[in-house]
């Protein structure tokens, strides 16, 4: 699958915790990691609008299912 988060934004990230230097692999096994917490949370925030009955996810459903 295609990488959706650029490897620069992902070393400012690991830049902002601390890290000095970090190398290619560890950004791209970083950058695997984010995505996929992220799809995991969109996929639980889909869950909880659809159970409100609404197509739209808010922040509410972003809350709950990052809480899971």
């Amino acid at each position: 699958m295609k990488r959706l988060l650029p490897l620069a934004s992902v070393e400012r990230l690991a830049r902002k915790a601390g890290a000095e230097r970090v190398s290619r692999d560890a950004l791209e096994a970083l950058a695997e990691l984010l995505e996929d917490y992220a799809r995991r949370v969109a996929a639980g925030s889909v869950k909880y609008a659809r159970y409100a009955r609404r197509s739209t996810i808010k922040r509410e459903d972003i809350d709950l299912s990052a809480s899971e």
